[in-house]
């Protein structure tokens, strides 16, 4: 991120940049950042945007070819192009004769490191993965929304907000923004406004659905469930999700046992370090045998779907009542 920061502030553009990864609230700051600084606000002329995969590439290379009309650079942005996933020969070679005046943006979700595309624009110009954030910068980047708005914030309540909306910067950007609407003309946001406007994210259902399981709580882990469903949460991505949950307290219990700290589990397991002392509670509700059988039931599960064996909506509820049986 400096790396573009800096290319902007000197003026010194690389002929192609890749900008992706997870946290999507960064990338298109970024795109939107090189955007502005390569050209004109409402130049069409000069800006060409392309979304999805159906590219032809000798389209986009004719067009990098094209010299900018009273302008300084031609901009060519592709988003979610798969180029970097799929065999793009001609636009990999090309990679290596970019035009002076042409730059190209690509803004991608994923990319496969070892293909000719990737490596082809890693050497042309420059590449940044954007990760979700640490808990330590997701906190300071809230406080200094906060202090720009001359809001308050206690630190446990500050917790409670980062609990319900998990690590992704596009949704707290979201529940920042009720948050400074719903409080207008007060200084400090207390607890009871985050509970009156933050949505709970549907990760955090399942986290507070398994807490039922680990608790033994079959009526209130089952209600949990016809409320995700009611939501219109498709079943197998419950499944899915629950899955997920099974196997981050698996790996947060066994790596506790072997000794690592929060932040070593944090990076391995990708949650926050406040989620880490969270789960690890949780899997207290379990031995290891039992989240072993549990990540196998939920391939079983699956399986099952899959084949016709059982319906979606039924493989989860078994799940459930199986591992919050008394």
């Amino acid at each position: 991120m400096k790396s573009i920061d800096e290319d902007i502030k000197s003026k010194r553009f690389q002929p192609v940049y890749l900008l992706y990864g997870e946290e999507a609230y960064l990338k298109k700051q970024y795109s939107r950042k090189l955007k502005q600084a390569l050209s004109k606000e409402d130049d069409t002329m000069n800006v060409s945007v392309y979304e999805g995969k159906n590219i032809h590439p000798g389209e986009i290379i004719d067009l990098a070819e094209t010299l900018p009309f009273f302008a300084e650079h031609r901009l060519i942005m592709l988003e979610n192009s798969a180029v970097f996933k799929n065999a793009s020969e001609d636009l990999a070679d090309y990679m290596k004769h970019i035009a002076d005046t042409t730059c190209f943006v690509f803004v991608e979700d994923e990319v496969d490191k070892r293909s000719k595309m990737y490596k082809a624009v890693k050497n042309a110009g420059r590449v940044v993965e954007f990760k979700r954030q640490t808990e330590d910068v997701l906190t300071r980047w809230i406080l200094g929304r906060l202090g720009r708005e001359q809001k308050k914030i206690t630190k446990p309540v500050l917790q409670m907000f980062l609990e319900k909306t998990g690590n992704d910067m596009e949704n707290i950007d979201k529940e920042l923004e009720k948050l400074f609407c719903y409080t207008l003309g007060r200084e400090v946001i207390s607890a009871e406004d985050v509970e009156a406007v933050c949505v709970v994210q549907t990760t955090n259902r399942i986290f507070e659905m398994v807490n039922k399981l680990a608790e033994k709580k079959q009526k209130q882990a089952l209600e949990l469930y016809y409320d995700l469903l009611a939501l219109k949460e498709p079943p197998m991505r419950i499944l899915f999700l629950i899955a997920r949950q099974f196997q981050n307290l698996l790996l947060v219990k066994d790596l506790k046992r072997q000794g690592y700290d929060d932040k070593f589990i944090s990076s391995k397991v990708k949650i926050p370090e406040f989620a880490v002392r969270k789960h690890y509670a949780q899997a207290g509700g379990f031995t290891m045998g039992q989240l072993k059988e549990a990540v196998e039931d939920c391939v079983q599960m699956e399986e099952d779907v899959k084949t016709g064996n059982l319906s979606d909506r039924l493989a989860v509820e078994l799940l459930i009542v199986k591992y919050s049986r008394k």
